[in-house]
């Protein structure tokens, strides 16, 4: 099993404070910058599961570094460079405390609320006689608070939003401008490399007074894709679509009694079903990007990042 990171406790030059979160782990220099780690760990129903997937930081990582650089003309974003395969060094921004949610089909969360009878996400409609899997007319923006690190997202309405004071009218509905763009340009990309961008989550900050794109964008723990081919198919005979996306981790843990509620106890995760996790995660990153992964050397992985994070840092 290779080595996976799970843990850092890093001190970098100029480094003001640090924020652990369910994957990331975001260093904050001076107030001038962020060092964003992007661990191994993996989390499902907001909770870190007691493994770490092998290569998953780095898949994560370097797909967000190329939807980032590939939607730049659509809004600004965070980043600034990637010094090392897992890290990406970018603007140190006030976060917006919303997730902004683009749904373009009836999967996942939005279908099991509708199997049980929901016919309203976060404010917007949905007809009756859809199905599982079924797309949109239209993507549909389902936004929800931005939880404290142990806490729940929770769905919550524009309206909501800005009569809560979180985001003021006119910055709202240019996040929601700014997220269908994106959407529109991943789906783009992605129906290139023959997936299909089913649904996303977009976070963003502020800076001088302008909105800025933060975070991951499109990787396979922000977003779900299906395989275009078949799709149709399997749809009509209802049966599961083939997707890669973290989903397939909720399914197993919910086959396993665990949905992250009270009491329940998170399954043992056996040595090969964290193999098949980083598979998957490879497969994704080859899938969405064309390219081959290339496995960063991870013998000795803490020492790397700290070597090439600090070198980058002493030359800015």
């Amino acid at each position: 099993m290779s080595q996976a990171i799970v843990k850092t406790d890093y001190n970098f030059p100029g480094q003001k404070s640090v924020y652990k979160g369910k994957v990331r782990d975001v260093y904050n220099i001076n107030d001038d910058y962020l060092v964003m780690v992007v661990s191994d760990r993996i989390s499902a129903f907001d909770v870190v599961l007691p493994k770490g997937i092998p290569y998953k930081g780095q898949v994560l990582n370097q797909i967000a570094e190329k939807f980032l650089d590939a939607t730049a003309d659509i809004v600004p974003n965070w980043k600034i460079a990637t010094p090392d395969p897992t890290v990406t060094v970018g603007h140190f921004c006030e976060t917006y405390p919303v997730e902004m949610i683009v749904r373009g089909y009836l999967t996942g969360s939005s279908w099991r609320l509708y199997k049980d009878g929901g016919r309203d996400i976060c404010g917007v409609p949905i007809p009756d006689g859809m199905k599982e899997h079924q797309a949109f007319p239209e993507p549909i923006l389902t936004p929800t608070t931005k939880a404290e690190q142990g806490e729940h997202d929770e769905n919550i309405t524009r309206e909501e939003i800005i009569k809560q004071g979180l985001v003021s009218e006119e910055e709202y509905l240019e996040l929601e401008r700014i997220s269908l763009e994106l959407f529109k340009r991943g789906s783009e990309i992605a129906k290139e490399m023959g997936l299909i961008l089913v649904d996303t989550k977009y976070e963003f900050g502020r800076k001088d007074g302008k909105i800025y794109l933060i975070d991951e964008i499109h990787t396979p723990d922000s977003s779900r894709y299906f395989y275009a081919d078949g799709y149709q198919e399997r749809f009509d005979k209802g049966e599961n679509q083939k997707q890669l996306s973290k989903e397939f981790v909720r399914e197993w843990l919910m086959e396993n009694n665990f949905q992250g509620r009270e009491g329940e106890v998170v399954p043992e995760m056996s040595d090969e079903f964290v193999t098949e996790v980083s598979d998957r995660y490879i497969e994704l990153y080859e899938s969405i990007t064309g390219d081959k992964f290339e496995k960063a050397d991870v013998s000795e992985v803490i020492g790397r990042v700290e070597k090439n994070v600090t070198e980058y840092l002493n030359s800015l």
